[in-house]
């Protein structure tokens, strides 16, 4: 059975329908190839600042007042984000209004007046501050282990781009930004629901056929890893507790590992029953919650573990992080936690044909980035894991060269002593 239906106009925009006979709305969206790394450094942040332009009115709608109410008359409310690779725009639509929905992003998209910059530049400044304390210092783990992995390169920037950056954007970077990346060739339009293919695409053809634009340039690519880790930074904050994140440097998203690190970042901290859960929660109560996120791009990746912990018991936590590493290492994952994993990852899978958000991102993405993951793929790819695949993974991938962290927050010096020696002493 084709989960879903594909085909691209003459102009370059390709365009997915997901058939959803069962339910009552639908879900359309535009995925765009352009983020964080696709930014030269003088203009860090335009691609998320021109994300929130694109709200404040179109030459259709004045506004942003009269732009919100047009997308709650069809049935919606816009919303957008923009990572480090794509930015997103997408809304709830009631299938009776499919055709003006459609127009209304085509408005957005096509059509912005690049009003309010000022405003706009105002709220993007009070985002950044949340990264920032009030030395001046960045205290977001994500921010900060990403500039050590990615030295000198945008994926070693935060998406929200530098205050001094987005203090010094103008109208004309912002146009150009916007004539060079949103253009047809680099987009998808995705809608999921209970509408006939043959009326997306007319829909499409409508409002987007005479949309014109070449294809953008090519980010700057990784050159892969160089001196190597464990390299932590440490970041003096106030506060009760500390902000800490461990993370390993990994391939892009078409590494042959790919479906084994899926796997083992459910395995360590996706629910109660997770590996980080029940060892640094249920058995050691050294934290509350504990994370762990998968980030794989283009061309390199990153596994990363997340908890807040008190400064008493930071040396604790990082032992027990690098033990609970180490035992993936050294140790094949049993047959009967495998096969729980499995399950419940096939679980998520299936719960996912019910939420037209998730289906419509997750083929419009494939489309966009070239990895196409259906849900049938997913599914034979999980059954070709084993505990030797998730061994193999380990082994390559948690070792000390690959391996990178951030703490901040009132730790004391004794604790950062104790930290870089278990460190240095750390092989698996």
């Amino acid at each position: 059975m084709t989960e879903y239906t594909c085909a691209t106009l003459e102009n370059g925009l390709r365009v997915v329908s997901v058939a959803c006979p069962h339910h009552h709305g639908a879900e359309v969206l535009v995925y765009l190839g352009v983020g964080s790394r696709h930014e030269p450094a003088r203009q860090a942040g335009i691609s998320h600042l021109l994300e929130h332009m694109l709200f404040k009115g179109t030459c259709d709608y004045a506004s942003a007042v009269a732009l919100e109410r047009a997308f709650e008359a069809a049935g919606g409310s816009a919303n957008a984000a923009t990572d480090t690779e794509t930015t997103c725009f997408h809304s709830r639509i009631h299938p009776e209004h499919l055709r003006d929905g459609i127009g209304l992003f085509a408005s957005m998209l096509r059509r912005p007046l690049f009003k309010d910059l000022e405003v706009e530049r105002r709220v993007i400044l009070e985002e950044a501050l949340s990264d920032i304390n009030e030395a001046g210092r960045q205290i977001n783990p994500d921010n900060l282990v990403a500039a050590l992995l990615f030295p000198s390169h945008p994926l070693g920037r935060p998406t929200v781009g530098s205050m001094r950056c987005i203090e010094r954007l103008t109208l004309e970077q912002l146009r150009n930004y916007h004539a060079t990346f949103y253009s047809p060739a680099n987009a998808v339009l995705a809608v999921a629901g209970p509408l006939d293919f043959g009326a997306v695409l007319a829909a499409a053809r409508e409002h987007f056929a005479d949309w014109q634009g070449t294809p953008p340039p090519a980010p700057q690519p990784w050159a892969g890893p160089g001196s190597g880790g464990p390299r932590f930074t440490w970041v003096r904050d106030a506060g009760s507790q500390i902000s800490l994140q461990l993370a390993f440097q990994l391939p892009g998203r078409d590494s042959p590992h790919a479906v084994n690190l899926r796997v083992i970042r459910r395995l360590l901290g996706w629910g109660g029953m997770s590996r980080l859960m029940l060892r640094l929660r249920e058995e050691l109560a050294l934290t509350y919650a504990v994370e762990a996120a998968l980030a794989l791009y283009a061309d390199a990746g990153v596994l990363a573990v997340d908890l807040a912990v008190s400064p008493d018991n930071l040396v604790a936590a990082v032992e027990a992080l690098l033990a609970v590493f180490q035992d993936l290492v050294v140790n094949a994952v049993a047959a009967d936690e495998l096969a729980h994993v499995l399950a419940t990852y096939r679980y998520d899978l299936d719960y996912s044909r019910d939420h037209l958000e998730e289906l419509a991102l997750r083929y419009a993405w494939g489309e966009l980035t070239g990895s196409r993951r259906t849900i049938a793929r997913d599914l034979a790819e999980l059954a070709s894991v084993t505990p030797a695949g998730l061994q193999q993974t380990a082994q390559t991938f948690f070792i000390p060269a690959h391996l990178y962290g951030a703490v901040v927050g009132p730790y004391r010096p004794r604790s950062r002593r104790a930290v870089e020696a278990l460190l240095a002493g750390w092989a698996p």
